[in-house]
């Protein structure tokens, strides 16, 4: 117990020292303003009296839980420090957050656009009674160990390393196939054409999971860049490249899609502004606790590009994507549409500690380039009311208020500030009843047992569907590829109702959902699980309206530029 609240002290000690380091700091930029060394030498006795007191409280209190408390022997003692700390930072904002060492190091591999393994999508598949059968490969990633090994879509996962696997959750089977670099899965497959079973021998490696999702042209002349994955290390890399490839296509406008995007490191979205921004354009000014800290980072571009541009956003994009979404709204550079965006804008920085772990510090805060505030209020330190916007039984259709305070875009259009970035198109995402998504979860099942028996040809009627080959990767979907026809369906409706407790009537009602699923499910088969992405992009109405909207978004662009070119004439005279 003694080396365990030594650990707990030393983070909390470490906590206080890095604060005292930041409060030293501002008090050396005042040292002007200080003429006593008394002040100085009593603020480090009140802040050491503070810190006895607090080992004395939390030491009191940890030998109280182990002593008394009806679990205290059988505790889980990271996951009480890590509240405790959790705990400390949330009273100071939403944001600053502790990371135990396993957590520190799932961070540094998300921020690196990789993990460790074998480089599979997995998926269960569960009888009529929502028992677990097995865990199935659906799709393995271009160039990972699982493809080189031969894995393919409707591979049953039977055993790991010698351990059975089957009747596991997709979960714990993934935990199984993740490990180290270098060490090796050996992993028993069971292959859906023959029945027949494998042993193969992988060797885990580093996998890429790349945060942009999808580049493709969506129509003839419009690109599309799925950014939803975060802004990690190779973020802007691959938007070059996709820019590079939507180009020589002959893209003459684009969809940027920032929705879901939570935000991550700020450079990488700094970068993608900057290709759209003409030198001299602020992008962003970050205001740190000292006076006179503030700094802004402008555009550095003397040929930006000039491609017609939409973005996207939604309540999940967050922080990164709200900076960059900002930035090419304030110069109207774009035209942004979709829901308003979450309101992230502190900025963090890492500092690690003693034992492994981490602290991420709220530091600073963003400013767009007309000065508004991203960040939206968190003064009543209720979590639940911040990350849900006001609780989930909000009134959605209710107009919102403008928030903060008004500024100007470069043509004059008034924004507003103190609560993420309002689009400049609303545009609502459709929702279904709750009811109506659990059922259709339901189907899942049926779906890919069905795809399963049409993959593999063992469906007589339907031949054409059977997917005989290897994953093509990087492969832009035609409108008639595995097209769902009639027949398909009817035949899907006759499997669910015989192997399955479903209706006619069911089937019949969900018809759109399930004809989109088969669609979606025998893409996974055929040309992996990212490109299965642009099936669901046929039916996305915000999406749709991005794609009607792209006149508009030039029409802005060119204001914007006017509005510039007389602002750098005025300046030179």
């Amino acid at each position: 117990m003694n080396k365990t609240i030594n650990v707990f002290f030393a983070l909390i000690l470490s906590f206080v020292l890095i604060n005292s380091t930041t409060a030293q700091s501002t008090a050396t930029a005042s040292t002007k303003s200080r003429t006593s060394k008394n002040v100085t030498i009593s603020d480090k006795k009140k802040s050491k009296t503070n810190v006895e007191r607090i080992e004395s409280d939390i030491a009191d209190a940890l030998t109280l839980i182990q002593d008394n408390h009806i679990e205290g022997k059988e505790l889980n003692y990271n996951n009480l420090f890590k509240s405790s700390i959790d705990s400390m930072l949330h009273t100071l904002d939403p944001h600053s957050n502790y990371f135990d060492p396993k957590e520190f190091q799932e961070f540094r591999t998300n921020q690196s656009s990789r993990y460790y393994g074998i480089g599979a999508t997995i998926g269960d598949l569960r009888d009529k009674n929502g028992k677990v059968v097995a865990t199935y490969i659906k799709a393995t990633f271009d160039g990972a160990p699982a493809n080189r090994a031969g894995l393919r879509y409707g591979d049953k996962i039977v055993e790991v390393n010698g351990k059975s696997v089957l009747g596991k959750s997709y979960p714990q089977v993934r935990d199984f196939l993740r490990g180290p670099r270098g060490t090796v899965a050996k992993i028993t497959v069971e292959r859906y054409k023959t029945g027949n079973r494998e042993q193969v021998e992988i060797v885990r490696d580093a996998v890429s999971t790349p945060s942009i999702s999808e580049i493709y042209m969506l129509r003839p002349g419009i690109g599309y860049i799925a950014m939803t994955g975060g802004f990690n290390r190779t973020t802007y890399n691959e938007f070059r490249q996709g820019m590079r490839k939507l180009k020589s296509q002959g893209m003459t406008n684009l969809i940027l899609d920032l929705r879901n995007n939570g935000g991550g490191l700020v450079n990488q979205a700094y970068f993608v502004a900057n290709t759209f921004l003409e030198d001299g354009q602020v992008i962003f000014t970050q205001k740190g606790r000292l006076n006179g800290s503030a700094r802004s980072f402008a555009a550095d571009n003397s040929n930006p590009d000039d491609t017609p541009l939409v973005v996207l956003i939604n309540g999940n994009s967050a922080s990164a994507s709200e900076i960059l979404a900002g930035a090419l709204q304030d110069h109207d550079r774009a035209l942004i549409v979709g829901q308003n965006s979450f309101g992230k804008g502190l900025v963090q920085n890492p500092f690690v500690l003693e034992y492994g772990s981490m602290l991420l510090l709220t530091i600073a805060k963003y400013e767009t380039p007309s000065g508004r505030l991203i960040q939206k209020d968190y003064s009543d330190g209720n979590l639940y009311d911040y990350y849900t916007n006001g609780g989930t039984l909000k009134d959605e259709d209710k107009p919102k208020k403008p928030k903060g305070q008004e500024r100007r875009t470069d043509s004059g259009r008034i924004v507003y500030g103190g609560g993420g970035i309002a689009p400049d198109v609303e545009v609502k995402a459709k929702t279904i009843p709750s009811s109506k998504a659990r059922f259709q979860r339901k189907l899942i099942d049926p779906i890919f047992a069905f795809v399963l028996d049409l993959a593999y040809g063992k469906s007589d009627a339907l031949k054409e569907f059977t997917i005989d080959k290897p994953i093509v990767f990087g492969y832009d979907l035609k409108p008639n590829d595995f097209k769902v026809t009639p027949s398909a369906f009817q035949e899907f409706k006759r499997f669910a109702t015989t192997n399955y407790k479903f209706t006619p009537a069911q089937i019949e009602r969900e018809k759109e959902f399930i004809k989109r699923m088969l669609r979606t499910e025998l893409v996974i088969a055929a040309y992996g699980s990212q490109t299965s992405y642009q099936v669901y992009n046929e039916y996305d109405n915000q999406l749709l309206r991005a794609i009607k909207l792209l006149p508009q978004a030039k029409q802005l662009a060119l204001r914007g530029a006017r509005a510039n070119a007389e602002k750098r004439g005025k300046g030179n005279k």
